[in-house]
């Protein structure tokens, strides 16, 4: 082989290599500082949630009033049961005092800013659960979370049917179900 040949065969060699260090080196960064977390406005956050260098506002998770069509409200529903909840309440964490309404579709819970409920707990992964509508009632399921969703003293892995007064806990947040 002619010396040219041999010294562009080193030269690829030395790019593979370092290719290789970076991606190495990239895995290792993202495995030690966790996935990037963006806030609603699509804002880069430290790992604490937290946007730099000013505290964050809640989100508001109240919907909007909106002028009401001139067409007659629909009945009522006959009789709700007691035991099926219709709210969020956050009892502890950052966000107390926090209410959201569940909806038909679930709650999706957790830190992204794609979620229903956007957490800011540093124990909440990013999809951490959901609350979804059963036929027979609401459940509650762990996304596959790092910390776990609990109910009272056990770890939620399938759907578990949840109630009026129920407690969730994601982290340091409490989240209890009311009417």
């Amino acid at each position: 082989m002619s010396e040219l040949t041999v010294t562009i065969l080193r030269l690829g060699l030395l790019a593979l290599l370092w290719f290789f260090v970076l991606s190495v080196a990239g895995v290792l960064r993202g495995d030690l500082y966790g996935t990037r977390v963006l806030d609603r406005q699509g804002r880069r956050t430290d790992n604490g949630g937290r946007r730099r260098g000013r505290r964050p506002s809640l989100p508001q998770l109240r919907p909007r009033r909106t002028e009401e069509p001139s067409t007659p409200a629909p009945t009522p529903p006959a009789r709700r049961n007691p035991r099926t909840p219709t709210h969020l309440v956050l009892t502890t964490g950052a966000m107390a005092g926090t209410t959201l309404p569940l909806r038909d579709s679930g709650v999706l819970i957790g830190r992204n800013p794609e979620c229903s409920l956007v957490l800011e707990d540093d124990y909440a992964s990013g999809r951490h659960a959901r609350i979804i509508r059963g036929e027979d009632g609401w459940y509650v399921e762990d996304l596959g979370s790092t910390n776990g969703t609990f109910i009272g003293q056990f770890r939620v892995g399938d759907p578990v049917p949840v109630e009026t007064g129920t407690t969730i806990r994601i982290g340091k947040t409490h989240i209890e179900l009311r009417n």
